[in-house]
């Protein structure tokens, strides 16, 4: 049976990346919902004209815009289908994409409701990432498989368990000149 950490993990998986490969969607075509295309448009397009540093740079809002839609979408793939490390660089890459959008929308001055779910999203990315990344607790793997334990196999040489640093530390007053 998968653990709790794990079926949390490719949930999170699962749900960011249909998430941003819709929202990248929504960038590259007015398909899925014209409004919400023509939104985006208009959003990009206040985005370039705040940073003029993205001008000089040769990056109008259309490239701007399908770079960030394109990127969305490769990310949420991998996220919601590929195993193993790539999720975790297509979780980091796109906090990094959720970080410059927040940084957009307080660049124009857009209120909190607009861009609240990028904030929820970018959350939720971080924990996932920190979720994902989180050694595994190996503490009561280590003490069932234990020799005398119940339920090990093999003989039971030395049945005490092996004291933690803290319990190896000196007790007592330290003299300190």
């Amino acid at each position: 049976m998968a653990s709790p950490r794990t079926v949390t993990v490719v949930a999170l998986s699962v749900a960011l990346g249909l998430f941003f490969v819709f929202m990248g969607t929504i960038k590259l075509t007015p398909r899925l919902s014209k409004d919400a295309y023509s939104e985006m448009k208009r959003a990009y397009k206040s985005y370039v004209r705040a940073l003029p540093l993205l001008k000089k740079m040769g990056i109008n809002s259309i490239l701007l815009r399908k770079s960030i839609g394109a990127l969305e979408v490769a990310c949420g793939i991998v996220m919601t289908l590929v195993p193993g490390r790539p999720k975790d660089v297509a979780n980091f890459f796109l906090l990094l994409l959720v970080l410059a959008v927040l940084f957009f929308h307080q660049l124009v001055g857009d209120p909190l409701k607009r861009y609240a779910h990028a904030l929820v999203f970018g959350i939720l990315l971080t924990c996932r990432l920190l979720i994902a990344r989180k050694p595994e607790d190996r503490s009561s793997e280590k003490k069932s498989s234990l020799p005398g334990n119940a339920g090990s196999t093999g003989n039971a040489v030395n049945t005490e368990e092996q004291p933690s640093l803290y319990e190896k530390a000196p007790q007592g007053k330290m003299k300190l000149s």
